[in-house]
């Protein structure tokens, strides 16, 4: 019954994330508000598919529940700050879309190595670490630069760990 609420979990996540990615790249020129509701729901399905994951886990060998457990409330945190406050500045909007994707993409990689699972799914996850750092960094060190290539950047990098977090989810239910 885990294994299955993970699965699906993960396909819920991995379904908003290709939403998100499809209205951030075909709707370029959403508002920062519109962007920032489509961004909090983001975060907070991708953390509570991180927080369910932590708990179904929790004592497993080979496990990094803990830090699932982590992540997923620090992105619930995130996405409930965006829903409560949708008018915060750009910068603060931008400091929290680069911190988030850069502890995400950390977070991936060690898991990728720390837990105990198929190769395509440790290789899954390090393609969508190493993606999330380097649009985090992206975002964080050229936010305003780019104008409508920020969102754009957003949107593909969502289309892209979108379909991964499927697949993982996919093959995690293979063990």
């Amino acid at each position: 019954m885990q294994d299955e609420t993970m699965r699906t979990v993960g396909i819920l996540g991995g379904v908003v994330a290709i939403l998100f990615g499809i209205a951030a790249v075909f709707w370029p020129q959403l508002t920062l508000v519109t962007l920032l509701y489509l961004f909090a729901a983001f975060v907070l399905v991708n953390g509570l598919f991180d927080l369910f994951h932590g708990i179904f886990t929790v004592g497993k060998a080979g496990s990094s529940w803990f830090l699932k457990l982590l992540l997923g409330a620090l992105q619930i945190g995130v996405g409930i700050y965006l829903l409560r406050h949708p008018h915060v500045t750009f910068a603060t909007f931008i400091l929290l879309i680069g911190f988030t994707l850069i502890f995400r993409g950390v977070f991936d990689i060690v898991v990728a190595f720390a837990d105990k699972m198929t190769a395509t799914h440790r290789t899954l996850l390090v393609i969508s670490g190493l993606l999330a750092l380097v649009v985090g960094v992206v975002v964080l060190f050229q936010p305003v630069s780019a104008g409508v290539a920020f969102v754009w950047l957003l949107g593909l990098y969502a289309l892209i760990t979108g379909p991964i977090t499927i697949a993982v989810a996919l093959d995690a239910g293979k063990k």
